[in-house]
């Protein structure tokens, strides 16, 4: 299968001492090879934050 299941954490989080929201999500490992970064929502900081791939 080309799509793989990949977990996405919150950047910004850690930094200021609050938990990390984290979101699922899907990638085509034949296209795109390099880590998936998105803008998405963050409740514990009430703002939308930059979102990293992680393992």
């Amino acid at each position: 299968m080309p799509r793989e299941l990949v977990t996405i954490e919150c950047t910004e989080a850690r930094k200021e001492g609050k938990p990390p929201s984290r979101y699922i999500t899907t990638r085509n490992k034949k296209t795109q090879t390099e880590k998936v970064e998105k803008m998405k929502y963050n409740r514990f900081l009430r703002r939308h934050t930059l979102h990293r791939e992680i393992k």
